[in-house]
């Protein structure tokens, strides 16, 4: 990631949106600012930006739906939630949803900034990664079929309408077949360290993955439950 970043903040709270504007702008980045919604999922929709900063309690349109609409289009840009409400259940949803990150309301510029940081600093470190690694062009097992370039996935030809997290489970098993995997252990390498806890958020994405990937999903030929330990993926013999 070269070159200034670009933020894009979705908050109604004139307040919250000028100091951030301030703080970003004084770190060399670029800002636009959105007061609703429906405001908002346009910017996200036609800008180009590096991270959208999304405020959950919003006018005409909340975060939610604006994180879930979002996620539906865009894969790739982070998106870091904003919350006045501390309730786990918020959290987990805006996970599941698509969020990066979260951050609950009040909170200190200084601890904004730092996760803000910390988000680009991981995006950079992923992209080191993806220019050194040899990736392959595609991997095939039976029908379903992953474009790791293109973060595409097509079961019995067709494409799959994936979250990014569902992608990124999915993409994590396939390129490591046999290999098992703990709920924590998928929960530090798909959603990061900041989501220690969270675990129960992973059976709700495999369950969801397998709704889109498997024929019978309560008998899966694809991700399997290994039983007190956690999942992996159906070695190639096994398909």
């Amino acid at each position: 990631m070269t070159g200034t970043k670009n933020v894009l903040i979705i908050e109604d709270d004139p307040n919250i949106a000028d100091l951030v504007d301030i703080h970003l702008k004084d770190m060399g980045y670029g800002l636009d600012h959105a007061p609703d919604g429906p405001a908002g999922l346009e910017k996200a929709r036609h800008g180009a930006y590096d991270l959208i900063i999304l405020d959950l309690m919003l006018p005409r349109l909340d975060g939610f739906e604006v994180c879930k609409r979002i996620r539906a289009e865009n894969t790739y840009t982070p998106i870091l939630m904003l919350t006045a409400k501390s309730e786990e259940l918020d959290k987990v949803l805006g996970l599941e949803l698509g969020a990066d990150d979260y951050l609950t309301k009040p909170f200190s510029i200084r601890e904004l900034l730092a996760r803000i940081k910390a988000i680009f600093r991981r995006m950079e470190a992923d992209e080191r990664k993806a220019a050194r690694a040899q990736s392959p062009k595609q991997l095939v097992y039976g029908e379903l079929t992953l474009y790791p370039e293109k973060r595409k996935v097509m079961l019995d030809g067709k494409a799959l309408e994936l979250t990014a997290k569902e992608y990124d489970l999915l993409a994590l098993f396939a390129a490591n077949p046999g290999r098992t995997y703990s709920r924590r252990e998928l929960l530090d390498l798909v959603w990061g360290y900041q989501f220690d806890g969270y675990e129960h958020t992973v059976n709700s994405h495999i369950n969801r993955l397998r709704s889109k990937i498997e024929k019978n999903p309560s008998e899966p030929r694809f991700v399997k439950t290994v039983w007190g330990v956690g999942y992996r993926f159906a070695e190639p013999e096994e398909l």
